[in-house]
């Protein structure tokens, strides 16, 4: 079978690497981890196996370019003394102002959860893994990832005013 081309692999699952990266880094950061996810997955994608997953390879490539760019972050000091936030259109449809706003505050609203819930819901419902593999990345079992999901997904609504 022969692979897709990588341009197609990236208009196909570029908006839910950059879902994932916003729900893990503030909207800089993440467009950096976005662009860093697919020049490692470009050099890698000849080698993957025909049959792989390449929405879940993709996920877990952006999970650990947003990790390195947090340690990174860490070690090191902003040269300017406030950085903008500027929202990103990579990897987005052409959307109306009212879209992108609920979208805004969707991510906001992700980002308040604790870390196992914030964590769950974004690889099982922003990064489409199944629950063993979110169990996988996070620890625990398969339930307990189901269970975090599921909590995380509670507490949006009833802060998103969903119920």
């Amino acid at each position: 079978m022969m692979p897709l081309p990588f341009e197609t692999v990236v208009r196909t699952h570029g908006t839910v690497v950059l879902r994932v990266c916003r729900s893990m880094l503030a909207v800089h950061d993440a467009d950096d981890a976005w662009s860093e996810t697919f020049l490692s997955a470009m050099d890698a994608y000849p080698r993957l196996a025909p049959d792989a997953n390449v929405e879940a390879w993709l996920v877990t490539i952006a999970r650990r370019k947003c990790i390195d760019l947090l340690r990174a972050k860490g070690r090191h000091a902003l040269p300017v003394e406030h950085v903008p936030e500027e929202a990103s259109t990579l990897g987005l449809p052409e959307l109306d102002a009212e879209w992108r706003e609920e979208s805004d505050q969707v991510v906001r609203a992700v980002a308040t959860l604790p870390e196992r819930q914030r964590k769950a819901v974004t690889y099982h419902y922003l990064g489409g893994l199944r629950y063993q593999e979110v169990a996988d990345i996070i620890g625990g079992t398969t339930e307990a990832a189901r269970r975090a999901a599921a909590d995380g997904i509670r507490s949006l609504r009833r802060t998103m005013g969903a119920g």
